[in-house]
């Protein structure tokens, strides 16, 4: 059996980590390891910041090296978790009339977030080329129809389709300054990883995949987070906080300082007790469990943050278990406090070591332990799957991507810089029309999709691609201004019956354009002004049907009364909707039964009634014992010096003239006018007048209720 041995590099933050892997069939030992630190800051977030300094130490790390192993050339490095870039974008696509979306138009929509994504990831390095940073992975987090969350966008209907995308980016200047830090140590790029991928590949084996699992690897300056689920990796993510936090707590609390805080804080968690010596030369015993208390602020500080980045990157969800690996992983009850956070069991969140892969032995002289499964997952990775340069011409544009998951023609596009939107053709012009007052765009038809070829065949965005594959991305036909008529634009012609005061009536919406009578048949043309019109209140019943004299009782009634305008309220019209009484301006139900007519006829009698006005004035009487009433007028109307009559009908804008008589008194030669007086036979000489049995004269004024007398001197025989 072939023996292979593996140089790998784990190029941190803090230090630098080279082993030598000895690899025999499926089996794996772990021959030698050496730590080396960097003497100034030279990462800065996995990112090389003094290509110098790191190759410096790189390079130290490998001569060490090869005193026992002989000369080493070629490496398997990896690009670092915290240098991989995650942006949350969203892309809109208009679908109004479109409601068919197939799975080719989703993922147009999702790789267009990507790109939004990606533009974001740029800016935010202030650089205008988006190529810089290569697309590892993205997730879909949510769908929408018009703003509304939804499952699928297949067949849905609406104005507008969305989704919203999480991305992980790894920009190009993290390769090429590693690449440049090894060729200045004398090395030469055996193979590439990620270290999320390498940490997974070797704990997460791809029949595991298919579950939501989330690894957190924490390191001294930063925890690298990457999400499994489907059969992928879905998500990567990283949390500035990690290890030195922790010491910087211990440092705190017990006045050490950072290194001193740093071996304090190791022989802590593999001790019960130790013995430290502060800032001010105390000796000072430190228990476990006493050191855990101090700094319990700190830890949960750390548990806090991955958990949120956690499920910010699992779409808001606790994964099904989490796996801690790294050096920071060994804080005490860190696992503990997580699975409380992510309200999952204790047993879904583990420490897992180097014990944890398959096939795996060390040197007695090496120990294991979860701070070295990236290194190890970086050595056998990058020599079982490493990311390759994948080279392909898109439009004639040469693209180079690296391979870390199956790269698609969708992938090639991205890369390449074409902006997947500007894909489609336009939608062709719209036409503006207004449509009852209201104003409406019609779109023109939809843009085409692109063409998309490989190697001159048809393909889909979903092809996969192989090195040396020739795309071709057409855009798509532009749309056509839209050819509607008038019926295009409403449902039907609305209709109503009615029944008014008995009588039936059918009411068709008339329809005009730009003022002129139309035709449901007739185009319509950009700037048009529709009018389909149909009474919506019982005034406008009323006025469609010219029923203008149903219209006008409706209206105030207006009197001028000795030339003073005054409306007469009992003369005004009322309206019976369906049996109950309304208003003109209520909107028309789809059953319509109206009685109109006016409260009260506008006759002389029933305007003096209703302004209180007193046309004549009545007493009742007795005389000679026989009950008489007795009139007097004691006011008038006059319409043009004519006097009117009590039954007289009146109109709305009528001018008439009110006069009151000064003599309102009754006397006693009234009644004269309603009774006939003879004179007995047997009468002789002067009649005499008795008022309540006493003397009168004609005019003795009388009231109501008064006894009135004529008395004749009678002859005696």
């Amino acid at each position: 059996m072939q023996i292979n041995k593996i140089f790998a590099l784990d190029i941190g933050t803090r230090s630098v980590v080279g082993l030598i892997l000895e690899e025999y069939g499926e089996q794996y030992k772990v021959l030698d390891l050496v730590v080396k630190e960097h003497k100034a800051r030279a990462m800065v977030d996995g990112q090389i910041h003094d290509i110098h300094a790191v190759s410096h130490v790189i390079k130290e790390v490998k001569e060490q090296l090869e005193k026992t192993h002989g000369k080493l050339t070629k490496v398997c490095v990896a690009a670092a978790g915290r240098s991989l870039k995650t942006e949350r974008a969203k892309s809109i696509v208009n679908i109004k009339g479109k409601p068919m979306i197939n799975q080719e138009d989703i993922l147009y929509l999702e790789l267009a977030a990507v790109q939004n994504a990606q533009a974001a990831a740029a800016e935010r390095q202030a650089t205008e080329k988006i190529q810089s940073y290569y697309c590892v992975g993205y997730s879909v987090l949510h769908y929408f129809i018009d703003n509304q969350l939804i499952g699928n966008l297949i067949d849905q209907q609406g104005d507008e389709a969305s989704v919203e995308i999480i991305a992980t980016f790894l920009p190009r200047v993290v390769v090429d300054s590693l690449i440049k830090a090894l060729q200045r140590a004398d090395l030469e790029l055996d193979a590439l990883t990620l270290e999320p991928i390498a940490a997974i590949n070797v704990l997460v084996p791809v029949s595991m995949r298919r579950l939501n699992v989330a690894l957190v690897d924490i390191g001294a300056g930063t925890s690298d987070i990457a999400i499994t689920n489907a059969g992928t990796v879905v998500a990567y993510g990283m949390v500035p906080t990690a290890g030195d936090e922790i010491t910087e707590a211990v440092s705190d609390q017990l006045l050490l300082d950072f290194p001193d805080a740093e071996r304090a804080k190791r022989e802590l968690w593999e001790n019960e007790s130790i013995i430290v010596q502060d800032i001010l030369g105390f000796k000072n015993e430190v228990s476990k469990v006493d050191a855990v208390k101090q700094i319990s602020p700190a830890i949960d500080k750390l548990a806090s943050e991955i958990c949120m980045e956690i499920r910010e990157l699992n779409n808001g969800q606790p994964p099904k278990a989490i796996m801690l690996v790294g050096g920071g992983s060994k804080t005490p009850e860190l696992p503990k406090r997580l699975a409380a956070m992510m309200n999952l069991p204790e047993n879904r969140v583990a420490i897992r070591g180097t014990e944890a892969i398959h096939g795996l032995s060390f040197a007695e002289h090496i120990p294991g332990g979860p701070e070295h499964i990236t290194p190890i997952g970086i050595a056998i990775s990058a020599r079982k799957s490493p990311i390759q340069y994948v080279t392909v011409t898109v439009n004639n544009q040469t693209t180079r991507m690296f391979e870390v998951k199956d790269l698609t023609v969708g992938d090639c596009i991205l890369a390449s810089g074409i902006l997947i939107n500007k894909l489609y053709g336009k939608p062709g012009m719209a036409i503006f029309v207004t449509l009852n007052g209201q104003q409406i765009t019609i779109p023109g038809s939809f843009g085409e999709p692109p063409i998309l070829l490989k190697n001159g065949i048809e393909c889909s965005l979903e092809d996969r691609v192989e090195n040396g594959d020739e795309i071709i991305a057409q855009r798509g036909a532009n749309g056509e201004q839209s050819h509607i008529g008038i019926r295009d634009l409403i449902d039907e012609i609305p209709k109503k019956h009615a029944v008014i005061n008995g009588k039936s009536y059918n009411i068709t919406a008339m329809v005009r354009k730009n003022e002129k009578k139309a035709s449901l048949n007739d185009m319509i043309k950009d700037r048009d002004i529709i009018a389909v019109q149909i009474p919506e209140t019982i005034s406008e019943l009323l006025s469609t049907l010219n029923m203008n004299e149903s219209l006008n009782i409706l209206h105030p009634f207006k009197l001028y009364i000795n030339g003073k305008e005054t409306v007469i309220p009992n003369f005004a019209g009322e309206i019976r909707l369906n049996g109950r009484n309304t208003t003109e301006n209520e909107p028309l139900p789809s059953i319509i039964d109206l009685s109109i007519a006016r409260k009260l006829t506008p006759t002389i009698s029933n305007l003096a009634s209703s302004m209180g006005h007193l046309l004549k004035r009545s007493i009742t009487v007795f005389f000679n014992h026989e009950r008489i009433t007795i009139s007097k007028t004691t006011g008038e109307y006059k319409c043009n010096g004519e006097l009117l009559k009590q039954e007289d009908e009146l109109f709305s804008g009528d001018h008439i003239e009110w006069n009151e008589t000064s003599e309102t008194t009754f006397i006693f030669q009234d009644i004269f006018n309603y009774v006939e007086v003879n004179k007995p036979e047997n009468a002789s000489g002067n009649f005499s007048l008795l008022l309540n049995h006493e003397e009168a004269t004609f005019y003795s004024p009388i009231q109501n209720g008064d006894h009135l007398e004529i008395k004749w001197p009678i002859i005696s025989t």
